[in-house]
């Protein structure tokens, strides 16, 4: 379902013209698959976070995690080195909007969907989480959730309870250290010990911390698992891996498994970046973030032209994590009148012509024409883990918003940067590399195949033992394997 139409464009941007400041700093309203408004969207922050601005540097440390890299220079031209679309997309085809238009990718959805997932907060003990246990606390305290497992000890249920009920509801990370034999629980200990350290040094856990940064990548460079996949421990009991349980091991697995990624963007730590007086223009070079070009070549390149996903993260939106984009669907306005457009001809601007550009002290020299579009989103937010026996893409939440900006042109046509409609947008956007399987350093010890109605092969089971103790994540090969036999 789409919601862009002229007349929701048209008062959108007679509002920006009336009330420019006040509009740059609006949050985009997001919308559900069904049209219907998304009145408070999931937060992984407190509104203590939000209020104090604190979730900008607790989201750079996550964007740290992930890229790993040098701060970006304070130099900006209309595209940064680290903004180019080019070195984000698998293949790069259209710099142009009328070769986009051409192509037909004016709008673009993936042929297979990202599916969602929890983001397996450090609170609940990641995957140590028993989310389908009715007497979990759940609680924000992390030592409350830690007592109680400790005092319901898995390795308890599992041998002596004689209970499948019991069995049924460990969690995810429970489950495999079961399946892999291991009375140890090392991949558990490993979630919880993740927990301790931070409780240890203040007392808290902050509710934010978790993996989204592996769910991301692995909703769509694993495919989902779509019904339960049993597996024989080494007891000979089996062990119902429910889709939410395969999802989290896989998300575990791309959390902590370093893969060789793609990144454009920058990255902010201010609370309150400098602004323009009077548009309420981000000028700080760090925390403008993509240029709205990069964003759009990026997006039309890599939905439209290359079919796959990449994950887009938004600093100055809290109701934004890292969410896997699926799908895209854009329409032109004139910027000089301010109106909806029918066509790129009504659309197109001359700089020399521009009388009513509120950004022209920001626009490049080499620009000759401005395009303003309108464009809408569409991404795979977090679910909460179920037992839900059976997964498809009508089980996934997908939240769309809409993001206005304008493109310049050089005198080819050729889009060289642009101007946010919007302080709240597309900053950081990453995708692993294509083809690419996540691989502990024991996956290769692994040898010889598992077949589902037997335990696990000793071999496989000493490599999940070290991957666990070692890198805290589950063998490549195990999680791969119980989505194949999901889908059996």
């Amino acid at each position: 379902m789409s919601f862009l139409d002229e007349k929701k464009i048209n008062a959108h941007l007679q509002n920006f013209q009336s009330n420019t400041k006040e509009v740059m700093d609006q949050i985009p309203q997001k919308y559900q698959t069904n049209g219907e408004p998304i009145e408070s969207p999931r937060s992984a922050f407190s509104q203590e976070e939000i209020e104090s601005k604190r979730y900008i540097q607790a989201r750079d440390t996550v964007r740290s995690i992930i890229q790993k890299r040098d701060e970006i220079s304070d130099d900006r031209a209309a595209f940064l080195s680290n903004d180019m679309p080019e070195n984000l997309v698998d293949t790069f085809e259209h710099d142009t909007l009328e070769a986009i238009e051409s192509a037909d990718l004016m709008a673009s959805a993936l042929p297979v969907q990202p599916w969602s997932d929890d983001y397996w907060a450090i609170y609940n003990g990641i995957l140590g989480h028993r989310y389908a246990d009715p007497n979990y606390p759940s609680s924000e305290d992390w030592s409350v959730n830690f007592n109680y497992i400790r005092d319901n000890d898995a390795n308890e249920i599992f041998y002596n309870s004689g209970s499948a009920n019991r069995i049924d509801m460990l969690s995810p990370s429970e489950k495999y250290d079961a399946l892999i034999g291991d009375k140890t629980g090392a991949l558990t200990r490993r979630m919880w010990q993740e927990g301790k350290s931070y409780y240890d040094a203040s007392g808290s856990v902050e509710t934010w911390m978790g993996i989204c940064h592996g769910w991301s990548p692995a909703a769509y460079m694993l495919d989902r698992p779509v019904s339960v996949a049993t597996a024989i421990a080494p007891n000979n009991f089996p062990i119902k891996f429910y889709p939410s349980d395969i999802k989290a091991l896989a998300s575990l697995l791309w959390a902590n498994v370093g893969t060789p990624s793609r990144f454009i963007g920058g990255r902010c730590n201010d609370e309150a970046p400098e602004q323009d007086p009077d548009t309420g223009r981000i000028i700080s070079s760090k925390c403008f973030d993509n240029n709205p070009a990069s964003w759009h070549l990026a997006i039309v390149n890599q939905i439209g032209v290359s079919r796959r996903s990449f994950v887009e993260d938004a600093t100055y939106d809290y109701q934004v994590w890292n969410q896997p984009v699926t799908s895209y669907n854009y329409r032109y306005f004139n910027p000089q009148l301010m109106q909806y457009a029918n066509s790129l001809s009504e659309a197109k601007v001359a700089v020399s012509s521009f009388d009513n550009d509120q950004f022209t002290n920001y626009r490049s020299n080499a620009a000759k024409s401005v395009v303003g579009i309108a464009m809408e989103v569409s991404y795979i937010v977090e679910t909460q883990p179920s037992q839900n026996t059976s997964d498809s893409p009508a089980n996934d939440a997908v939240t769309t918003v809409t993001y206005y900006y304008d493109l310049e042109l050089d005198d080819s046509g050729t889009v060289i940067g642009g101007e946010w409609y919007q302080n709240t947008h597309p900053d950081f956007l990453w995708t692993p590399v294509p083809d690419h399987s996540a691989r502990t350093q024991y996956d290769h010890l692994a040898t010889g195949t598992w077949q589902s109605n037997r335990p696990l092969p000793e071999v496989w089971r000493f490599a999940a033992r070290q991957a666990a103790i070692e890198q805290s994540a589950p063998l490549g090969k195990i999680v791969e394997r119980l989505i194949q036999i999901s889908g059996m």
